[in-house]
């Protein structure tokens, strides 16, 4: 069957669907570099701005993919949804394009936060524009390693057919062994980054935080926001926006007096999450700052001393999520991300999940002292073989965007079906190894 693919990326959809026979007829991408590299590596080159491109000016097709822009709708983000001024609108292109050119299929990739957007209402919206347009839909969440690829990533899945989805059924997560970090780790990789001696210094302030725990005491399941240790100011009933005065009674980051300050300095002496606009916290941000108000009471004594050691480093590499309940307290043991809510710790037998990263956000292999190369972080978004932006800051950046492409090939394989291939599948150039891939 053909197909296209809008928003395309390094082409998830189209190596998923390849792999089944099918035939990319046109493909959509704003950058420029991005072009290049889908070009050469699928054949096809896409055009820019989708929202420039006439419906009539598009092949006729079977199946229309579409991972259209996450940003309005993440978590991540300010969520601006609709409203947002550069994408917010793109989910209105793929419509007016389903609308025009009624394909039998679609296929739509996105993050979980859009379900529940605007309490709801963006997600009802979309699902009844596309019913209004002729189609049966059905929706799941799946993340990559219930599929036996290590990488825990959880994305929103829809699938419409004209006519309806009579006999359709999602893929079943196979059962059996868990997916493994190591299976798809180079030893020691040539080209790894490693870690500076800013990252490596924090990390073993963070192992030392662990190590003065008693081991009889379970390491905090909330996020550690280090700098409640020691503050008193006001949270439960109104924020400390909403008072404007009488913080100077109070004690700010790291208990540090506020007496004896303007209201300014008072206020931004407190810590940032603090210092949010807003006349009440909510309930989960009331519960993180309780939590660890009372931890530090009670770990007082070990914690004291350990606080001046957390103080150079930037806020948010002062907050901490352990996130391997009953696992061994070693950091260097695991696989750890920096992250903009903290330095998050996790099992090593699966990755963080792959976000549109920055260098530093990219994820570190503990044992190894290193961060993940472009071709590891690729063999998690099931690309391997494919050749990546020029730099590592782009590739990376391109696969925190990229849809998993056998996670595509599950569904659409249910969904559609494998049709029989015409000519063997394009291969393209891979380096030493097998899998592994290259920079354009």
């Amino acid at each position: 069957m053909r197909f296209i693919d809008l928003f395309a990326g390094l082409g998830g959809f189209h190596v998923g669907l390849a792999r089944l026979g099918h035939e990319c007829v046109f493909a959509s991408e704003l950058d420029p570099i991005l072009q290049d590299v889908y070009e050469r590596n699928h054949g096809i080159r896409p055009v820019g701005d989708i929202r420039k491109v006439k419906s009539k000016e598009i092949p006729e097709h079977d199946i229309l993919c579409a991972g259209f822009p996450c940003q309005p709708f993440s978590k991540a983000g300010e969520q601006a949804g609709f409203e947002c001024p550069t994408n917010g609108s793109l989910i209105d292109e793929v419509l007016r394009i389903i609308r025009d050119r009624k394909p039998t299929y679609i296929l739509l990739e996105n993050v979980p936060n859009l379900k529940t957007h605007d309490e709801g209402r963006t997600w009802v919206r979309i699902k009844a524009d596309l019913r209004k347009a002729g189609y049966d839909l059905d929706e799941q969440i799946y993340s990559p390693h219930e599929f036996g690829i290590p990488q825990i990533r959880q994305r929103l899945l829809l699938v419409g057919k004209r006519g309806g989805l009579t006999g359709f059924n999602w893929p079943e997560k196979p059962t059996g062994s868990r997916p493994s970090l190591k299976d798809i780790l180079d030893k020691n990789p040539k080209d790894a980054k490693p870690l500076t001696k800013q990252v490596v210094d924090c990390l073993n302030v963070w192992q030392d935080f662990m190590d003065r725990i008693p081991a009889s005491t379970q390491l905090p399941s909330f996020p550690v926001w280090s700098m409640e240790f020691g503050a008193t100011y006001p949270f439960e009933d109104k924020t400390p926006f909403a008072l404007k005065q009488g913080l100077r009674s109070f004690r700010g980051s790291y208990g540090m007096s506020l007496e004896g300050l303007s209201a300014e300095d008072a206020f931004y002496a407190l810590p940032s999450h603090a210092r949010t606009e807003e006349d009440q916290f909510p309930t989960w941000k009331r519960s993180f700052i309780r939590n660890n108000r009372a931890f530090y009471q009670e770990h007082k004594r070990e914690l004291k001393s350990w606080i001046p050691k957390i103080l150079p480093f930037p806020s948010s590499l002062q907050k901490f999520e352990w996130n391997y309940k009953g696992g061994k307290r070693n950091i260097w043991k695991h696989v750890i991300q920096f992250r903009a809510s903290g330095v998050r710790v996790k099992r090593a037998d699966t990755s963080p999940s792959l976000v549109a990263m920055t260098s530093t956000q990219v994820p570190i292999i503990g044992w190894e002292q290193r961060y993940m190369t472009p071709n590891e972080c690729a063999r998690l978004q099931s690309l391997d073989g494919l050749h990546l932006p020029p730099t590592e800051t782009r590739a990376f950046k391109a696969l925190g965007n990229a849809v998993n492409a056998k996670l595509v090939q599950h569904v659409a394989e249910q969904l559609i079906g494998e049709q029989p291939l015409a000519v063997p599948p394009r291969r393209v150039r891979s380096t030493a190894r097998s899998g592994s891939l290259v920079l354009a």
